[in-house]
């Protein structure tokens, strides 16, 4: 169990190699992160739900690029793990205080 902690925790030698790991991360983390993000910012803005979707599903591929980009560039697999937990720990709490 250590070895696999000391695995998550160390940085990789090389920045050439990004690894199935933080590739599925990447993908899919940051599918979930940027919907929760949209619908938290969906339930905040003002306006009509129908006026407001054609922005933000424009909006929802910039941000799930750039989540999935800031989660492959952590600097070990336990920060790119976490970059994916915590946003989606945060949202899934905004969301569930406003319904």
């Amino acid at each position: 169990m250590k070895k696999m902690y000391y695995n998550f925790i160390t940085p990789e030698n090389s920045g050439k190699k990004i690894g199935y790991f933080r590739t599925f991360l990447a993908i899919f983390g940051a599918l979930i992160v940027a919907y929760l993000g949209m619908m938290v910012l969906l339930f905040v803005s003002p306006g009509s739900f129908l006026d407001l979707v054609v922005v933000f599903v424009l909006f929802y591929t910039f941000v799930w690029a750039c989540s999935a980009l800031w989660i492959v560039l952590a600097p070990s697999k336990l920060s790119a793990l976490l970059r994916v937990i915590i946003p989606i720990f945060i949202f899934s709490l905004f969301l569930s205080q406003m319904s």
